[in-house]
């Protein structure tokens, strides 16, 4: 992962939070590593392998992580990897090419182009995922190819819509080396949503981050590891949506946003500093102009209706029965702090009665106006929403 991952957040005795900062990026290097280097990620599976235990062993300590680790499980882990997993079939056909010395200008290319072969059912093949070709790979590739070269290259970024993205980043979550999002996917028949016929990135992870009782739940299971996906999932969509953003300009109009008073506003007062920007509309949540706009909303209603007469702080508990409920049926004795979707899941609920109560059922009399901003974590795992009323 590019990403910078922050872990002071987690030295106090509050529940574990996986905090990334900067971009949020994948990476991936060369088939072998540099002279005098030992080998990382996939190279583990290519170079050295009689030792490969030992060489896991020296990888997984070199961190901060200073907890004993069991030789025989991690022995397990690559037997099953080994049988079951497409990627780690790739890596090892590469090694089979090595250890017979044909390496020269040798690269594997890891295909991103699947949508027309891709089968409902079956689980894929390492021939169709991966090929090792002897020639340029900048001839005939597809952008979003996957191509590790031999050696002396740096690493490389991976695209966010290959079929295998997360695949290769989370090998214990995706253990078959299963296909994730990629760009195509079709809806079942007559399942089209306003014109559209392809899903997108964001209906397919929630989707596949549901809680079934006929199916696995590995995703959901597996503690911190869940966290840093749940994270991870959540980058990869906000940065589908600014791609969209990024190549839509014109269809979002933003020649009425690019002018004079804009580039006053943000104080670019020298014509040399204005140059080409890519404006977020109002429609993205967290943009300049989604905060202005709910401001100028807010005022609006203040305006219109007066001073609030209610400022309501709605708090989610852990402990509520409804959380703990599904906790129970889910297995595995996970604690509230494991399960944000739950947790944010059932506050939601909650939060839509409390303002059935004020608005419909009248409790506190007619409202004629409100106000709320949006629920966010704070300390001990609670949500919390502010409403403003105006009765």
């Amino acid at each position: 992962m590019g990403g910078g991952v922050d872990k002071n957040i987690n030295k106090g005795r509050g529940p574990y939070v996986f905090r990334l900062k900067g971009q949020n990026y994948h990476r991936i290097g060369t088939l072998l590593p540099q002279e005098g280097d030992k080998p990382r990620f996939q190279q583990l599976y290519i170079y050295d392998t009689e030792n490969e235990i030992h060489n896991r062993l020296q990888v997984s300590r070199s961190g901060e992580c200073s907890a004993p680790l069991d030789e025989s499980i991690i022995t397990g882990l690559v037997t099953m990897l080994n049988e079951n997993n497409t990627l780690v079939q790739s890596f090892r056909m590469a090694r089979d090419r090595f250890e017979g010395h044909e390496y020269h200008n040798l690269t594997l290319r890891l295909l991103g182009n699947r949508e027309q072969y891709a089968r409902q059912c079956n689980m894929p093949s390492a021939s169709e995922i991966a090929a090792l070709i002897v020639k340029d790979p900048a001839e005939g590739s597809n952008r979003r190819d996957i191509i590790l070269e031999y050696k002396d290259m740096r690493p490389k970024r991976v695209s966010e819509v290959h079929p295998k993205f997360m695949a290769m980043q989370y090998p214990l979550l995706f253990p078959y080396g299963e296909d994730g999002f990629r760009p195509g996917i079709r809806y079942k028949e007559n399942g089209a949503r306003n014109g559209k016929k392809s899903i997108t990135m964001l209906e397919y992870y929630a989707y596949r981050l549901q809680q079934r009782s006929d199916q696995s739940m590995l995703m959901l299971t597996c503690g911190n590891l869940s966290m840093q996906f749940l994270v991870d999932v959540y980058a990869c969509i906000e940065q589908s949506r600014l791609d969209w953003i990024r190549r839509n300009q014109g269809a979002l109009r933003t020649e009425l946003f690019s002018g004079l008073r804009d580039a006053i506003v943000k104080g670019d007062t020298r014509t040399e500093q204005v140059g080409r920007r890519i404006l977020l509309p109002a429609s993205f949540r967290g943009s300049p102009r989604c905060k202005e706009q709910n401001y100028q909303d807010a005022m609006a209603i203040c305006r219109w209706a007066g001073y609030h007469d209610l400022f309501v702080t709605f708090i989610c508990n852990p402990k509520w029965p409804e959380i703990q409920c599904m906790l129970d049926e889910a297995g595995n004795q996970q604690k509230p702090a494991a399960r944000p979707d739950i947790v944010v899941r059932v506050f939601m609920l909650k939060l839509k009665e409390l303002m059935m109560d004020i608005k419909q059922r009248r409790h506190f009399g007619k409202t004629k106006a409100n106000k709320y901003g949006k629920p966010h974590q704070i300390t001990k795992n609670r949500l919390k929403c502010m409403y403003v009323f105006c009765l």
